[in-house]
């Protein structure tokens, strides 16, 4: 149950995608103006030295409000003081002629003690006015710090449902679709969002029910006629008064009735590791590569291609038969689409992060860059390929693949090798 490769061109990357050939490129749509390109989530916020998560946005929002409202209210309260000021004016005291008098040890007249009172009546505006500015900014300041953190904190509280959503929505990406958000509170946008949410999980969960009950009932009631008409057929063979032509078309059909066992039972395969693995134990996946090597190099050697292992002790956390699956198919697929006298590696270690990591590089004929992206689809082929054949698989085998590497949490790559063939790269958390 292999699929067979779709190996990349010699530039030796996995983001390279040539266009097909024989088909002209596209033609690129010219940029829109400033004006009319889209929002995208951040923009305008790139100077922060962290995630502008909408907690941050409302944050900045209710402090920068507030702000904004106190430096208005003090330029007014300033305007309005400063006004006043100006419009208190202290009476003329009018000296008679020969009189003096002393200001600070300094004898005035009374045009002189006029003028001094004006004087020092602006420069004492003046000086008010300077006071009550520091002390309105100081004061505006330390409110604005209580405005941010209130700010901050009634975020928090507004934006806690929506948090809870996401929990439940990660919760339920990770691991089945049987949970729900149940948000109860008030009636409002959010709980409406969740109660969607709600509904929408309800009908998912209904359509793949029914898809992998159906795969798994199908797949069972065709194996009693498959497994009844290969017990027909190895009678037949067995009679040596049967003719040539007869036992031609014998081992034809034996070879087609093999190819749809190998079919059903990858589709039940396929059905069952559809969902996160609940019961996880530490599996060794040293020794689960290990089985799977001794289980092809038979194959291998038939096909002349040399199998060469460097496995590292790294345990991590699954199911052993499926993991055996996974080094399986990816190594019957790199031997079956490989070249003779060529190779197949494989080896295990630790990954970034604690990951256990699992690598399979093979030989083989170079295929276009653009097919990397499809070869984890059921049924994808090498064009030219021998649908009637079953002894290179039915064309499940990485899509069984990369199911049961989702089942487990991890994730898998093809890179294309220089000169053809594949690094398949899978990643399993660790124990």
């Amino acid at each position: 149950m292999t699929t067979p490769p779709t190996l990349g061109g010699p530039s030796g990357s996995s983001h390279a995608v040539p266009p097909r050939p024989g088909h002209p490129p596209r033609p690129t749509a010219p940029p829109l103006p400033a004006e009319h390109q889209h929002y995208r989530p951040g923009d305008g916020l790139g100077w922060l030295p962290f995630r502008p998560t909408i907690r941050i946005r409302l944050t900045l929002l209710y402090g920068g409000m507030f702000l904004m409202a106190g430096v208005l209210l003090l330029l007014i309260m300033y305007v309005v003081v400063r006004q006043a000021f100006q419009d208190t004016t202290l009476p003329t005291i009018n000296i008679d002629r020969g009189v003096t008098g002393t200001i600070n040890g300094v004898p005035v007249t009374g045009d002189e003690f006029n003028s001094y009172l004006r004087n020092a009546q602006t420069a004492n505006a003046h000086s008010e006015l300077d006071t009550l500015l520091r002390k309105s900014l100081t004061i505006l300041v330390a409110l604005a710090v209580i405005a941010f953190a209130a700010g901050y904190a009634m975020a928090g509280r507004v934006l806690r449902p929506l948090g809870r959503i996401t929990r439940a929505a990660r919760e339920v990406a990770s691991s089945d679709l049987h949970r729900r958000i149940e948000l109860d509170g008030p009636d409002d946008e959010l709980k409406e969002l969740a109660d969607t949410f709600d509904d929408m999980l309800d009908r998912l969960d209904r359509s793949f029910d029914s898809q992998r009950k159906f795969v798994a009932n199908a797949s069972h009631e065709l194996r009693t006629p498959l497994a009844i008409n290969r017990t027909l057929l190895e009678v037949q063979l067995s009679d040596p008064a049967a003719s040539p032509d007869l036992q031609q078309l014998g081992k034809t059909l034996l070879a087609t009735n093999e190819r749809s066992e190998q079919l059903v039972e990858g589709l039940l395969l396929l059905a069952r590791s559809d969902n996160e693995l609940l019961d996880r134990r530490p599996v060794e996946l040293s020794e689960v590569a290990s089985r799977a090597v001794e289980q092809t190099r038979a194959e291998a050697g038939n096909r002349e291609v040399e199998i060469r292992t460097m496995l590292n002790p790294v345990a991590v956390s699954g199911n052993g038969v499926l993991l055996e699956r996974i080094a399986l198919n990816l190594l019957q697929n790199a031997v079956r689409y490989n070249l003779p006298d060529g190779w197949v590696e494989i080896s295990t270690a630790t990954g970034p992060g604690g990951l256990g990591e699992l690598v399979v590089s093979n030989t083989g004929p170079v295929v276009p860059g653009y097919e990397l992206e499809h070869i984890f689809e059921p049924f994808r082929r090498v064009k030219g390929a021998d649908r009637t054949r079953s002894d290179k698989g039915v064309g499940l085998g990485l899509s069984i693949v990369r199911s049961v590497v989702r089942a487990h949490g991890g994730a898998i790559e093809a890179v294309p090798r220089p000169g053809g063939g594949l690094t398949m790269r899978v990643r399993i958390p660790g124990a």
